[in-house]
């Protein structure tokens, strides 16, 4: 795991070697063992790099690294956990190798060596941000993993191309001017982060998961941005045969998980798991314990706030498992310390308020581990929330009515709402007219709260960054949340709030061979009777007694609004204060008092939405 970094200056009029440091510096966290520079000084390409040492700790291991023949240059942030199967791959192809070290990135480079970049993409499994240029032709490749699990920025700030894992390191280069993006705010509020290929300053754009740019020296000079192109896509046509019963589904799904999580607990370094006690974070620790012969290290955080702690759920699995189990409860204290490091983690506006925890548990596991495995993906990809069980009941009560009946009763609820304004009814009536996507967004977020609170934005959302996949509605509701909500807020809030502790993650759900599985297996095989992922607690009940997994579950969550009244008032009060709200001039002053003042005297419940305009408000203080 590590940090890259990157530019394109034909023009440099500065001190490279320095602005190179500033960089690596700013990504420190991402890499905290060594530090790489390699400089094209004729050409103005500069790599930046800093490793965090996983495999093959010397320095066969360095990078930026050069292919054997010197024509390619790579920094790689990541994982590849089938390298050793594709250097076997190359061997037996075009015979022995002499391999320098033992590292994923030197198989990386062989394989662009001989298979091209692109084809080389199809080749890997893992997760990866990737900047490789070819000295040969002049050209710049970056790409991204398929799930989205590693950022990676790219775009052009005052004539320069620029690159990076973090927004922080491109805020280094002398010649980066940062303007806010107006748009990405009303995208911010709608969905509590900013979706790609959007970010939060002109100019620079997130790659998309599963997408790759490639640029010439030419287009770089000429401040041209092709546009990214996709070297795979989720074959959701792609159907399980009708013969292969849910056992045979369930033990197959076993042995590619099982495949999946040895690969992935290869290291170097000390590993472990994140367990909450819920069934995706058990079940990687119940696999990577049958796969060990060691005490698999889990970690679990609590709050005192019994509505909020699993902690002694998660405690349980573990006595059964057997692993060597360490957890910390942490106070009000702890937590609140905390949101003043967010805007600095997090690099843009992002309120997941489940970024607290998840960095809690981060930093107590850095303490004993490098490595993480987690249960991240289960509920996207095997059908897991509680809205898809939801709409999936409310779909079948709509298909019983006959096709006559539902437009006029859809009409009928539309004309309704207007009047009573109830986001159930708007559900309902979206479900009737097939209106997917807008019923998406209504389960998503109330954007329609959001209109009077921010000047001059258009807060509607636009469809050109989702693409609608299925007419399946489960199917399609899956396909959006993949595409969206899991890279972009997910996986996100995982890898700033580790990485900021210098931990690596990894998530076996989100391996793309399982994630095909997932989707080529029938509705009932993962959604059934009020219940999701059925396939994955079948398998679970082999290893856990179900007695230990099928309770309500409460969600990695904090007590938000509780918070926001008394050890987070104080913050609320002075960053949501009219002199600095009219110091941005983004948001409406007027709307935003009268929230504050409905939920600190209780008279509603604002939290969710208070916690998204004060974590704006905070971004803009850290980074104006």
């Amino acid at each position: 795991m590590c940090g890259i970094a990157g530019y394109v200056d034909q023009h440099i009029n500065y001190d490279a070697l320095q602005v190179a440091h500033e960089i690596g510096l700013a990504i420190y966290h991402r890499g905290p063992d060594s530090a790489g520079l390699w400089q094209d000084s004729n050409l103005g390409v500069n790599f930046v790099h800093r490793r965090l040492a996983i495999l093959d700790l010397s320095t066969a291991g360095h990078q930026p690294m050069a292919s054997a023949s010197g024509r390619y240059i790579i920094v790689f942030n990541g994982e590849v956990y089938n390298y050793k199967r594709i250097a076997a791959q190359l061997e037996s192809q075009f015979g022995l190798m002499a391999w320098r070290g033992h590292s994923d990135t030197e198989v990386i480079l062989q394989a662009i060596e001989y298979y091209g970049f692109v084809e080389t993409l199809k080749l890997l499994e893992g997760m990866f941000a990737i900047a490789v240029w070819d000295k040969e032709s002049k050209k710049l490749y970056l790409a991204r993993d398929r799930i989205g699990e590693k950022p990676l920025y790219y775009g052009y700030s005052n004539g320069v191309f620029m690159f990076a894992s973090e927004l922080k390191a491109l805020r280094k280069h002398p010649k980066f001017i940062a303007t806010i993006n107006r748009r990405a705010i009303g995208q911010y509020l709608l969905h509590s982060c900013v979706p790609a290929p959007l970010s939060i300053l002109e100019g620079i754009h997130k790659l998309m998961p599963a997408h790759y740019l490639e640029l010439s020296y030419s287009e770089c000079c000429e401040q041209i941005l092709p546009k990214s192109k996709a070297y795979w896509r989720l074959d959701s046509s792609n159907k399980l045969d009708k013969s292969v019963t849910f056992l045979d589904a369930s033990i197959e799904c076993e042995n590619l998980l099982s495949m999946v999580i040895q690969e992935q607990m290869l290291a170097d370094v000390p590993l472990g798991c994140f367990l909450s006690g819920g069934v995706d974070s058990s079940l990687i620790a119940a696999m990577m314990q049958k796969n060990s012969a060691q005490k698999v290290k889990t970690f679990t955080i609590g709050f005192n706030d019994s509505k909020f702690n699993e902690a002694h759920y998660a405690n349980e699995v573990a006595q059964h498992l057997g692993t060597e189990h360490t957890e910390l409860y942490v106070s009000n204290k702890d937590a609140l310390e905390t949101v003043a490091e967010l805007a600095q983690m997090y690099d843009e506006p992002f309120c997941d308020s489940s970024q607290i925890p998840t960095f809690l548990v981060s930093k107590m596991a850095r303490q004993h581990v490098t490595v993480a495995l987690s249960g991240d993906g289960g509920d996207e990809i095997f059908t897991g929330y509680q809205s898809y069980i939801l709409t999936h009941r409310a779909q079948i009560l709509v298909d019983k009515l006959p096709d006559s009946f539902q437009a006029p009763l859809a009409n009928i609820l539309k004309q309704g709402n207007k009047l009573v304004k109830n986001n159930k009814i708007n559900r309902l009536e979206q479900l009737l007219n097939k209106d997917y996507f807008e019923y998406y967004l209504s389960i998503m977020s109330d954007f329609i709260g959001y209109k009077n609170l921010i000047n001059n934005i258009n807060l509607y959302p636009s469809a050109w960054w989702r693409e609608q996949s299925s007419c399946n509605l489960i199917t399609y509701l899956q396909d959006l949340d993949r595409g969206g909500y899991l890279p972009d807020d997910i996986l996100v809030k995982v890898d700033r709030a580790a990485m900021y502790m210098s931990l690596e993650t990894r998530a076996p759900f989100l391996n793309h061979k399982v994630v095909e599985f997932a989707s080529s297996l029938p509705l009932d095989y993962k959604l059934a009777d009020g219940r999701g992922k059925i396939i994955l607690r079948d398998i679970l009940y082999r290893y856990v007694p179900r007695s230990m997994i099928e309770r309500p579950k409460h969600g990695f969550g904090i007590p938000l609004d509780r918070w926001l009244r008394d050890g987070l008032k104080p913050l609320v009060l002075d960053l949501l204060s009219p002199q600095k709200i009219e110091k941005f001039k983004i948001l409406d002053n007027a709307n935003v008092q009268e929230i504050i003042c409905e939920h600190m005297n209780k008279r509603a419940n604002h939290g969710s939405l208070l916690w998204k305009l004060l974590i704006l408000q905070q971004w803009l203080e850290c980074w104006s």
